[in-house]
């Protein structure tokens, strides 16, 4: 039996959402996700920042000097041209349809890591902003992500406390101070992180502050491990 999705998108137009192909049957072409998404470079283990070495599993000099709470970051992409609006118009257009694309070629670049005794999360947004937007993207990708990778999904872990600015446009050291103490667990939370390896969903990455903060918190109830999960890391800091 055909699923839905399939009889759907044999009876609507499609066309590829950054090249406009119109024999593609899917939100991408298999070239464009050749050419944006699946491009060979060398990246930080655990920040994910490209490097121009290319050594394998090379630590970036900022992680050495400064390492941050989180053990490792997977990315799928860099945030740029023009993949960087595909996740634009997830966040800000509310273009929900993204979310599985992003959750299945994050799936992907994650099939290599694994997954045992693991949990996964979100970063969470303040109350104000989940109003606002009416929507989480990082949980939108979470939740196919999950199914995906067969990972438990928890979503709400921890809370954002404060209501902290929109770290785009801010300096290095903004950013910083900006996320400090942002996150706090929940009562669910103290009780699930024990010993467990906890992947946290994001939709970009760009110093890493906000995933440093909340794997901080995480580890103060016991996380053994935090590994992002981002779809877009911007190509330096």
């Amino acid at each position: 039996m055909q699923s839905v999705r399939t009889v759907l998108q044999g009876l609507l137009p499609s066309c590829c959402a950054l090249c406009g192909d119109s024999a593609c049957k899917d939100v991408l072409c298999d070239a464009c996700i050749t050419q944006f998404i699946h491009r060979q470079s060398s990246r930080c283990p655990v920040c994910a920042v490209t490097l121009a070495s290319p050594a394998a599993n090379q630590i970036c000099g900022t992680c050495i000097t400064e390492p941050p709470a989180f053990d490792a970051t997977i990315v799928a992409c860099d945030y740029a041209p023009p993949v960087d609006h595909l996740v634009q118009d997830l966040k800000f257009h509310a273009r929900l349809a993204l979310a599985p694309l992003f959750a299945r070629l994050l799936a992907r670049a994650a099939q290599q890591h694994s997954v045992d005794n693991a949990l996964m999360t979100i970063v969470p947004l303040s109350a104000s902003r989940l109003a606002q937007r009416g929507f989480n993207q990082a949980n939108e990708i979470a939740k196919p992500l999950a199914r995906e990778l067969k990972i438990p999904l928890a979503s709400q872990l921890c809370v954002r406390v404060r209501d902290t600015a929109a770290q785009a446009g801010l300096t290095l050291r903004q950013r910083q101070l900006n996320m400090r103490d942002a996150f706090a667990m929940t009562l669910q939370g103290r009780s699930a992180v024990l010993h467990q390896h906890i992947f946290v969903v994001d939709d970009v990455m760009t110093t890493g502050h906000t995933l440093h903060e909340l794997a901080a918190c995480l580890k103060r109830y016991g996380a053994a491990r935090v590994t992002n999960l981002v779809f877009a890391r911007t190509p330096g800091r």
